[in-house]
């Protein structure tokens, strides 16, 4: 639409300098005119055809224009136009006394055509400096303007908040991922997550009383020492039951990511296209690779399955078959590894007793 009423704008004065240009003639040229309205008809026309082709001209330097301006990053796109401005503003302060110099009137086209160059110059000059120099002037009014930009123009993406798990809170975990600062963004805890560890908190089974009173403690240690980060919502969805189905819709609208310790809960938010952020896969993905041929210090604990066979733990929980380690139950020795197996259950090493304990 912006298109055609370009186009049409510009036919329609071409066409009106035509048809009125007549009038400017000298008069002993209309004189030898026979007929004046065709003439204006005639020319109308031609000012018609050069204003279609200007206007077209125009269009498509503006779509170019606009184009260069929607794919310019914005930092540069603010630098540039205050740099335009305060150009403008320097040249008007510099030019105002030209205007009041007494120029004669034969020369009086000096002071519009010193005003136009004037502020043509100076606006180029400040739209230069802004590019040499505007990522410093912006850094100077706010240090974190530039991060802001690059995450406004898509360069930079900005953390996504984790909406809490019951689970996870009461876990541990979390705390022990916000010292170490791995996780990033927004903590969100929903209140009907509260309400639930409220609820394991009064609970009458001894065992579920005490991991729901961790959780609270864990949970105001957290709001204590990250009180910028940690967010409670008034959320609640009356038309679902559970806790888990809450947290997916929540989730889901506010484009968030759920923070779980909860397989099941992982799987059903993944099938609704929620990212999940499991602790027990982080666990399993920061544990120690041992490789055949490494060497590590183990206690065997008890006898395995096969004859002379040890069973030691790793601090992860990682069980070690030692072959002919059954003699040495109860003492912390060093074995090499001969071979690793991810079932699922869980990871298994088989090692052996390095040869200086054998000898």
């Amino acid at each position: 639409m912006l298109d055609a009423i370009i186009i049409l704008t510009f036919i329609l004065a071409g066409a009106g300098i035509g048809f009125y240009g007549i009038d400017m003639l000298p008069a002993s040229a209309i004189d030898r005119v026979t007929n004046v309205e065709g003439l204006r008809s005639v020319t109308a026309g031609f000012g018609a055809l050069i204003g279609g082709a200007i206007g077209l001209s125009v269009q498509t330097t503006y779509r170019r224009a606009e184009t260069q301006v929607r794919q310019m990053p914005i930092d540069v796109l603010i630098t540039r136009s205050i740099g335009l401005v305060m150009g403008l503003l320097v040249a008007n302060l510099m030019l105002a006394p030209v205007f009041l110099l007494p120029i004669p009137s034969e020369f009086a086209f000096i002071k519009p055509l010193a005003a136009i160059l004037g502020s043509v110059m100076f606006a180029f000059l400040g739209v230069a400096l802004a590019d040499t120099h505007g990522r410093a002037f912006l850094r100077l009014i706010n240090p974190h303007s530039l991060e802001a930009m690059l995450v406004a123009e898509g360069t930079l993406k900005p953390a996504a908040t984790k909406v809490i798990d019951t689970s996870c809170i009461i876990d541990g975990r979390l705390e022990s991922l916000l010292e170490t600062g791995f996780l990033e963004g927004q903590l969100l805890i929903p209140q009907f997550v509260l309400q639930e560890l409220q609820m394991v908190a009064d609970a009458s089974n001894d065992q579920k009383r005490v991991r729901g009173r961790r959780g609270l403690d864990i949970l105001n240690r957290i709001e204590e020492h990250y009180p910028d980060r940690v967010v409670i919502h008034s959320a609640d969805y009356d038309d679902l039951q559970t806790v888990d189905a809450k947290l997916v819709r929540l989730a889901q609208e506010i484009n968030a990511t759920l923070l779980t310790n909860d397989y099941n809960l992982s799987k059903v938010a993944s099938v609704q296209k929620v990212p999940v952020l499991n602790v027990n896969d982080l666990t399993q993905a920061v544990r120690p690779v041992y490789l055949p041929g490494d060497s590590l210090d183990l206690k065997i604990l008890k006898e395995g399955k096969e004859a002379a066979q040890g069973v030691g733990y790793l601090e992860d929980g990682t069980m070690v078959v030692v072959e002919e380690g059954g003699t040495h139950i109860g003492d912390e020795i060093r074995v090499v590894v001969t071979s690793a197996l991810q079932t699922s259950a869980g990871r298994m090493i088989f090692a052996r007793p390095h040869t200086s304990v054998v000898a």
